[in-house]
């Protein structure tokens, strides 16, 4: 990758130190065991740094082309990739999913009770695909729920590593929605849903849509649903905190990441690398195309990239209890918006669109400023620092023209 001085595209080299102090700052508390930062403006890369380790005990360092368990950072690539047979004519936002996966016709709303004494009621209006996109469907993610349907999503294992997305779908029609759809912003396997959607539309198997459509076209060559053999040794470790620092995860959860497997989560199942990443968020930045590779129309990103929330649903958060990072934004079909840059409170610019993963993984597009950052570590839980606004904070600042 061809790196430019960072005055030459409107940046101080020596502010943007601040960046490299923050992310080294965590390496060095113990806080975090390694990370990648990456900045590029108007398509020209002015910074990419790795920091700390991939694997504390080989003392492997963390390399720019590390790969990296990006979790819900996946979720942009799989609505871009339903957008695609938007474009092509396939369905209309507001469909009822049902047309095409006739099981989320069958899910009822939950109206109260527990057990044997659970209440159902008949949905008010069926979930559509732009529900789905926005999460407001009123599907919710099992380990984020803590009300009787949180331990129904629990208990049915909709998502396993030798499952598929057709039995998921099937699973959810013997579950209840959260809520009327439309009525609540949750965060949820809605975005698994979609990946299955992805799959009927276009009579392909997901992983090798997204690899036919938009990995090869983009160059993404490290992007995929495992990891091969070949590739291993550039795994990076996830961790999370203990005692006496920080500590791997339990092995067993990230084993999909290392073999094939059958289950292709859209919601959260890609491994990447920072530049992998790039050249995806740099075709959003232009408009839907990148290096000859075309993958969405100009006014197709614009309507992702949109808010598409009601006032009443704003701002939201990403699990029951927790405080909301929304502040000021809204949410398009696969991403956060920021609408209020005073009320966001942190600095940025108005219509910058963003999302992170599970292992506190963010990347955020400023077609105002035609930015795109990226900041890449393996590290869960993501709301146990803010490391977040921290590296948004830190990037920003070193902007002078």
């Amino acid at each position: 990758m061809q790196i430019v001085s960072a005055e030459e595209v409107g940046f101080s080299t020596q502010r943007l130190g601040r960046v490299n102090k923050m992310a080294q700052g965590y390496v060095d508390q113990g806080k975090l065991a390694g990370a990648i930062t990456l900045l590029a403006r108007g398509g020209k890369t002015f910074h990419h740094e790795s920091y700390g380790s991939a694997d504390l005990e080989s003392g492997a360092p963390m390399q720019p082309d590390s790969l990296i368990r990006i979790y819900s950072m996946t979720k942009p690539i799989t609505s871009v990739a339903l957008m695609m047979l938007y474009e092509e004519g396939l369905f209309h936002l507001d469909d009822p999913v049902s047309i095409y996966i006739p099981e989320i016709g069958e899910m009822k709303v939950y109206a109260g009770g527990n057990g044997s004494g659970l209440r159902l009621e008949e949905p008010d209006t069926p979930v559509t695909i732009r529900h789905l996109l926005t999460h407001t469907a009123g599907l919710v993610y099992g380990d984020r729920d803590d009300s009787p349907v949180g331990d129904l999503y629990r208990k049915a294992k909709l998502r396993p590593p030798d499952g598929t997305l057709k039995c998921m779908a099937e699973k959810l029609a013997d579950l209840p929605l959260r809520s009327q759809p439309g009525t609540k912003w949750q965060y949820s396997i809605a975005t698994d849903v979609v990946g299955y959607l992805v799959e009927v539309l276009s009579g392909r198997p997901f992983d090798e849509y997204l690899s036919e459509r938009i990995f090869q076209p983009l160059g993404m060559y490290d992007t995929g649903f495992y990891v091969p053999e070949e590739k291993l040794d550039r795994l990076t470790t996830v961790y999370g905190p203990s005692e006496d620092g920080i500590t791997p995860v339990d092995p067993r959860t990230l084993e999909r990441f290392r073999r094939p497997h059958a289950f292709f989560s859209g919601g959260g199942g890609l491994v990447s690398t920072a530049e992998d990443y790039l050249r995806f968020a740099n075709m959003l930045l232009g408009g839907g195309s990148s290096n000859g590779a075309e993958i969405l129309g100009r006014k197709t990103v614009e309507l992702m990239t949109s808010n598409h929330l009601a006032d009443h649903l704003m701002p939201y958060a990403l699990s029951e209890g927790q405080a909301s990072e929304s502040r000021g934004c809204g949410f398009g079909l696969g991403f956060k918006v920021i609408l209020d840059i005073a009320e966001h409170g942190t600095i940025g610019s108005e219509g910058n669109y963003s999302w992170g993963g599970a292992a506190s993984t963010i990347f955020w597009v400023d077609p105002r400023e035609e930015l795109v950052a990226i900041f890449m570590t393996q590290f869960m839980p993501s709301r146990q620092y803010p490391l977040r606004r921290e590296f948004q904070v830190a990037a920003y600042q070193a902007m002078v023209s």
